[in-house]
């Protein structure tokens, strides 16, 4: 592809990326002010100062070496959100392995998925998923556990003699191994560098423009890379307090609000839906909140508007996605215009092409195609995935259609690529394909995303039955419930005749959806 476009960069100016590794900038400025708390976990209360923290990941590193973790190594992390969870991170990362985060509410098969694909070799898991990954792990899996749990070691038994940072090529090491569909398909390790992960934390930073003082609520799962870059890595790299909390509940969110004076809320639409609408707001003095930044999927302007009004606070978008570390367009500051996801991101160049990669003239939608210092170093031993993702000259086709303003702002319009968002995660419909084809009445199916008002989208499947084949559409939808996570659960099943399909055999998932 060549260069020779309409080339939208970003108004700020370019951010320096620090060299080293995505612990040194992590926790760059805790010998400013060492006793200065970085971590609350919500539920207990417990803290960590910065120091506390920059030391516990290097006992853990050093634990981890004297257990024989070597550089290279891919670890599973499987965990909700806790301090212990950053530490766990940051220690696979000092000692020059690779992190492949895992959803701790994934049923036994989708784990075995990942850990086999991305080669771990060893599990840190909470206590209360031990039983899923042993299962899923096998018996050679090393599993430690976050918290205790009857017959395997925990990382506290783990700490040793503090190590430093184990050398490893920034710009070429992978040090998180997210999982993403990208724009079609089964999910894919995302290899994600040092460099990766340190420049979008600057990159964000800049477009934050915070004020220095911000305390982050962060119930986002920092399995997820919205979660683990903003409201973990970039978060503690600015010098913010994070108060971490395992699991989305309103009223404990709004309660961590309003006992730790948070400033800074990521949220995602489901969340800024309950703000609009939930009784419990009323109850809870919100009046620190200076911005809560919406990402994962679209947020319609009336709905922001209803729930900025109501916890008096802006509420402002961003868009990424895995593959850019995430952030490519985020509001700055709260300069925010109403349905827009804001600016370029420092750094960062976008186009806007037709389906030939052709710049559309201004003003029209295009397939959004971003180049920059984020973009990934590819899908893990997944070569051809890879070059359908990324052209030769570094841009990455995001598959989501958009259009941009005069002054710059871009608003996501629809979507080129099959993937559904449930609350900002990804689901696969040729995943929930190839499970529900292996039913024994189901002869063929498709897999599509409805609009839904709470979560954005959810999954529908149409079933073309076998012949002399019986099965309710309850039958089917406990079949899949059983077998995946809970935003994977179908919220529709409709039965058909036949699935529309290409002469190449392609689902016309489009077809399906006009209809």
């Amino acid at each position: 592809m060549s260069d020779h476009g309409m080339i939208i960069r970003s108004p700020l100016a370019d951010v320096e990326i620090p060299l080293g590794c995505v612990g040194d900038v992590v926790f760059a400025n805790v010998d400013a002010d060492p006793e200065a708390i970085a971590m609350i976990d919500g539920p207990s209360g417990r803290s960590f100062t910065r120091s506390a923290l920059r030391d516990a990941v290097a006992r853990l590193a050093g634990g981890l070496i004297a257990d024989g973790v070597t550089p290279g190594e891919v670890i599973a992390l499987m965990a909700a959100n806790s301090p212990e969870y950053a530490i766990a991170f940051h220690a696979i990362a000092r000692v020059g392995a690779t992190v492949t985060t895992v959803n701790p509410t994934y049923g036994v098969d989708e784990v075995a998925y990942q850990l086999q694909n991305a080669g771990a070799s060893r599990i840190i898991v909470d206590a209360a998923f031990v039983d899923t990954a042993r299962s899923a792990g096998g018996s050679e899996a090393r599993i430690v556990t976050i918290g205790t749990a009857a017959g395997y070691p925990s990382i506290d038994e783990l700490y040793g003699q503090p190590a430093d940072q184990v050398p490893v090529d920034p710009a070429t090491h992978t040090v998180v191994m997210p999982y993403s569909s990208g724009t079609t398909g089964l999910p894919k390790g995302v290899m994600l560098t040092h460099r990766n992960l340190i420049a979008n934390i600057g990159q964000l930073n800049a477009l934050l423009d915070g004020k220095g003082d911000e305390i982050c609520l962060s119930v986002l799962p920092f399995f997820h890379i919205y979660g683990m870059q903003a409201t973990m890595n970039a978060a503690l790299a600015e010098g913010t307090c994070v108060v971490t909390m395992p699991r989305f509940d309103m009223a404990a969110a709004l309660g961590h609000i309003a006992n730790h004076a948070v400033t800074l809320f990521y949220a995602v639409p489901p969340i800024v839906l309950g703000l609009a609408k939930s009784p419990l707001v009323d109850e809870y003095d919100l009046s620190s909140l200076r911005k809560i930044i919406c990402g994962a999927a679209p947020l319609g302007a009336e709905l922001t508007d209803q729930a900025a009004s109501r916890v008096d606070c802006a509420i402002v978008q961003a868009y990424g996605m895995t593959e850019l570390s995430p952030i490519s367009h985020c509001t700055h500051g709260i300069n925010g215009r109403a349905g827009s996801s804001g600016i370029t991101a420092p750094n960062t160049e976008c186009r806007l092409v037709d389906e030939n990669e052709v710049d559309v003239a201004p003003g029209e939608v295009g397939q959004l195609l971003v180049r920059g210092p984020q973009v990934m170093q590819g899908y893990l031993g997944n070569e051809k995935a890879t070059r359908e993702s990324v052209t030769e000259d570094g841009w990455l086709r995001t598959g989501d259609l958009a259009r941009v303003d005069e002054d710059g702002y871009f608003y996501m319009v629809d979507r080129l690529k099959e993937l559904i968002k449930v609350s900002g995660f990804q689901v696969a419909p040729a995943e929930l394909e190839a499970l529900i084809i292996t039913h024994p009445a189901v002869a063929d199916v498709a897999v599509i995303g409805i609009p839904d008002e709470e979560t954005g989208e959810r999954p529908k499947a149409f079933i073309v039955l076998k012949d002399g084949q019986q099965a309710t559409a309850e039958q089917i939808s406990e079949f899949v419930a059983s077998r995946v996570a809970r935003y994977k659960h179908l919220a529709e099943v409709s039965f058909a005749d036949s699935i529309p399909k290409s002469a190449s055999g392609k689902i016309l998932r489009r077809m399906l959806r006009d209809a």
